[in-house]
């Protein structure tokens, strides 16, 4: 218990990307009061980016899911395991243990993880447990193991700051790892001589800091890498020593870019061939280059052959190994890494074992001392659920994560849904898409309250510890896991009490019969760990794996030795051929549809979508497109679309971004059912997958625009949440209420009687009809305050938010005050614009007024003027971009006044 009024600060990990940022989270009353980034911790050094800035406004407990629930009623904790232990078994017995599943997520804990594998592939004996991360990583992680026989990561983030080339493909590091970008801003400032190429389909805000931007056609990552081999071998830029001394297979490799001359790549990827050659000779000439890729690269029908590309690019001209050198994907979760370390693909066994070798199956089944172990991989992410839909699989356990929303196609994965006879949740959340079809909802832990360790993008292992004490009989995934494996029979397995318990074996396990002559046959191996105590546990400082006899402090340089974890302890060329996505664009669906994340939201905005600070700076689902594809479909900015792909469809705002290429679109992959009428973007892409990894094609699909027009728009604000039933509807959190951005087919006639019908509130209601501006406005005061108000008209609107939460944070509403809000007339102070600098809420408007008037031409100067950029850095790209544009714009101006003035 804690001591009222009891204040202290507690270390912990971010829970959003792969950085692994450390955290000081404040605490009072066993309530989180504020979040600052760790100065200690080795991966951040006390930055944090705006959603880390902002964790302290989503631990709220609205929403929360915190009893188990059976068929929508409330049950006991006994009567929730009891009935998930005795489907499972009666399913197992009756089909087989293959016909059960887990679906878990980079979400979890190294230790649930941990558990739910050994549950699933050592007492169950199957291999159906499988993960989130096979959307984001799997393929880098089969492009590690061809070429290194392991699945491990050969970069540390000080690569990126010591390195004389930055290569960034298929990654918008500026918004999705925004403390890494700072670090290579800053490195970029210290080294004028450090080049940075930014390779994308789409300029994005890490274009701003390039040197180099190549526009490449999407898709074409394995042309192009082939045809810097291709170049590297032609200018004999090629390591032949490394090559002899480290590697196999160099003459297939050879062989296979024989044809991929400078003029045949630049007509692959789209690129001119004085752009493309500039590139081959930065990468040819650097002494040491970095590729840092992510989901652009990963997401794809071909994507381990593109990390193989980009691989074997590193290995002939010995750029691995050494400082500021190497590939290096960049995880998109806070625990994909963890999760492959104990073998949560469907693919693997813990402690980076495989299902295929015997010896390893023989090794972990004998520690565990488990009654049976899988002898084949399980179903990937997407099989599985195809499985499901077919009736094969006929019960999964879904673990911290929302497939309804970020597995592709999504009607097949509703089908499969409604067609599993028993499906089981656990999350923290009472309510999202996939929820609606669980028999069983369990309450779990989530940040601030979650204890076990998570292992981020560069194998540094951090503790995220509970801040907080659990609420309601919400428990930890471990400790329900390991409830259900007792209820199984299994409790031998699963006496655990404490995590580190679980960490303590998971340690030991890492270390069983590896080492030959003092050196390690498997890559992961955290032995040093292997006696661990509590104490030490609540004390473990970040460190890089491995960690054991020979790097008890860690190791942040692999393969600095030449030697690998294949059968000849050499790397791999691994030989590809660069092919087309398994869609192409036709008369029927002519545009590439593209998707990524937003700057200030996370996956299915469970979490920041609480947060009102990180919904105003995209409020609404949009479809980026160039403006002459607009232009020809007779679209502006402000109209909405309908896009149509063969799988699905989602309507979208349209937003003009002369970033886009020609024939190509991009939508965020946020919004979800929760939030939106019409907005996720798994709809539009198919079930293709990479034959070897398994991820799924979810930077390609092929699709079709329309333009949707309503009659009438609606923009929203209560107290209280709504149930809003138009057929287009966005929801945004704000501090004191809940934003509706509406539109719709029908016009309301009558606005009072509307506006009580959706609020059930009587009130003092007061109606407005401005003929000069085509707005009405209705508001409703009860007891002195706004309870809510909307303003409808024919055009799409926009009022402030700000203001209005301003007026819904106050006990008593004056006349003035009223009257503005009928008129619609926004106080001059919140007239700002789009927000820009989401840490001190700076708007569009007040950047480009201290731009264009007070001539502030630097991000420094903005900074000092209006703060926005010298917090967490996440707005530094779109202030360069506003300078870029207005600046441009000023001299312009200027230069056409000029013969006036001297006349």
């Amino acid at each position: 218990m804690y001591t009222q009024f009891e204040q202290k600060i507690c270390q912990t990990t971010c829970p959003y990307c792969g950085v692994g940022c450390g955290v000081d989270v404040t605490v009072k009353n066993d309530q989180v009061v504020s979040v600052a980034g760790s100065e200690t911790h080795p991966a951040n050094f006390g930055k944090l980016c705006v959603k880390g800035s902002n964790l302290a406004e989503t631990v709220g407990l609205e929403g929360r899911l915190l009893s188990p629930v059976i068929n929508d009623q409330t049950a006991s904790w006994q009567q929730a395991t009891d009935l998930v232990a005795q489907q499972f078994q009666s399913t197992i017995k009756q089909f087989g243990p293959d016909s059960v599943a887990f679906y878990v997520s980079g979400q979890i804990l190294t230790e649930d993880y941990y558990v739910a594998n050994k549950l699933m592939k050592g007492f169950i004996g199957s291999g159906n447990i499988d993960t989130n991360s096979r959307l984001c990583m799997s393929s880098a992680v089969a492009g590690y193991k061809r070429a290194f026989g392991a699945d491990i990561v050969p970069c540390s983030y000080k690569d990126l700051t010591h390195t004389e080339l930055l290569v960034l493909v298929g990654s918008n590091a500026a918004w999705t790892h925004p403390i890494l970008f700072q670090q290579v801003e800053k490195a970029k400032q210290q080294n004028p001589d450090l080049k940075i190429v930014v390779i994308d389909p789409r300029r994005t805000a890490t274009a701003e800091l390039a040197d180099l931007f190549l526009p490449i056609k999407a898709g074409s990552d394995v042309a192009l890498f082939n045809g810097l081999l291709q170049f590297l071998i032609e200018q004999k830029q090629v390591d032949n020593t490394y090559i002899k001394q480290h590697c196999d297979n160099w003459n297939e490799a050879m062989q296979s870019v024989a044809d991929c001359s400078l003029n045949e790549t630049a007509k692959q990827c789209g690129l001119e061939q004085a752009e493309l050659k500039q590139f081959y000779q930065y990468f040819a000439q650097s002494p040491s280059a970095v590729t840092f890729y992510s989901q652009g690269v990963n997401q794809s029908s071909q994507g381990v052959d593109k990390c193989n590309a980009i691989i074997n690019c590193h290995l002939a001209t010995g750029k691995i190994g050494k400082l500021g050198s190497g590939p290096f994907s960049i995880t998109g979760q806070p625990n994909a890494m963890g999760g492959r370390e104990v073998g949560g693909l469907a693919n693997m066994l813990a402690a980076h074992m495989n299902i295929e070798n015997v010896e390893h199956r023989e090794l972990v089944q004998d520690f565990w001392q488990s009654p049976t172990m899988t002898e084949t991989a399980g179903a990937k992410a997407v099989d599985m659920f195809d499985k499901l839909k077919n009736g094969d699989i006929k019960a999964i356990w879904i673990m911290a994560t929302n497939p309804m929303v970020s597995l592709p196609n999504r009607n097949q994965v509703e089908a499969a849904l409604k067609a599993c006879p028993f499906v089981v949740v656990s999350d923290c959340m009472d309510s999202n898409d996939t929820m609606m079809y669980a028999d069983v909802k369990l309450p779990a832990t989530t940040w601030s309250e979650k204890d076990g360790t998570v292992t981020n993008s560069e194998r540094r292992i951090s503790r995220q510890r509970g801040v907080v004490s659990p609420p309601g009989e919400t428990k930890h995934d471990w400790q329900i896991i390991c409830d259900v494996a007792k209820k199984m029979g299994f409790a031998s397995g699963f006496d655990y009490q404490h995590p580190y318990q679980i960490f303590k074996e998971h340690a030991q396990l890492s270390g069983v019969k590896n080492g030959v002559n003092g050196y390690p046959v498997r890559d992961f191996d955290i032995s040093a760990f292997s006696q661990i105590t509590k104490r030490q546990y609540e004390q473990f400082k970040p460190i890089q794996w491995p960690v054991n006899d020979s790097y008890p402090n860690g190791c942040s340089q692999i393969f600095s030795d030449g030697r690998f974890y294949t059968k000849t302890g050499n790397a791999q060329f691994i030989a590809v051929n660069a092919a087309k996505a398994k869609q192409q664009p036709n008369n029927e669906f002519p545009f590439v549809l593209n998707s990524g994340r937003v700057r200030d939201h996370w996956h299915t905005m469970t979490r920041t979508g609480k947060s009102p600070s990180l919904g105003k700076h995209v409020t609404e689902p949009m479809l980026s497109m160039h403006p002459n594809d607009a232009g020809k479909l007779g679209l502006q900015k402000n109209h909405f679309v309908q896009v149509t792909s063969p799988q699905g469809q989602v309507t979208l705002l349209v937003h003009l971004d002369e970033g886009c290429q020609l024939g190509n679109v991009f939508a965020p992959i946020h919004w979800s059912q929760m939030t939106a009428a019409s907005a996720n973007v798994a709809n539009c892409y198919s079930s293709h997958v990479d034959p070897i990894s398994g991820q799924p094609e979810s930077k390609f699909a092929i699709v079709n625009l329309k333009q949707v027009t309503f009659r009438q728009y609606q923009q929203i604000f209560s107290r209280s949440t709504l149930n809003v039933q138009t057929e287009y509807w966005v929801k945004n959190v704000i501090q004191y209420g809940v934003e509706y951005r509406c539109a719709s087919d029908e016009v309301i006639s009558d606005s009072v009687t509307w506006g009580k019908t959706l609020t059930g509130i009587e009130g003092n209601w007061h109606y407005f009809d401005d003929a000069k501006t085509g707005v009405k406005t209705l508001v409703c005061i009860s007891n002195g305050q706004l309870e809510f108000v909307s303003f409808l008209s024919h055009q799409r609107l926009d009022i402030n938010s700000d203001w209005i939460d301003s007026l819904l944070s106050l006990t008593e509403l004056n006349t003035a005050q009223l009257s503005m809000l009928l008129t619609a007339n926004v106080v001059p102070e919140f007239a700002n614009g789009k927000l820009i600098c989401s840490c001190f809420k700076v708007g569009e408007n007040q950047i480009i007024q201290a731009i264009t008037e007070q001539n502030d031409d630097s991000v420094e100067k903005l900074g000092e003027r209006l703060k926005c950029g010298t917090n967490c850095g996440s707005c530094k790209s779109e202030l360069k971009s506003l300078l870029k544009q207005h600046i441009s714009h000023q001299t312009i101006a200027i230069t056409q006044i000029e013969p006036e003035t001297i006349q």
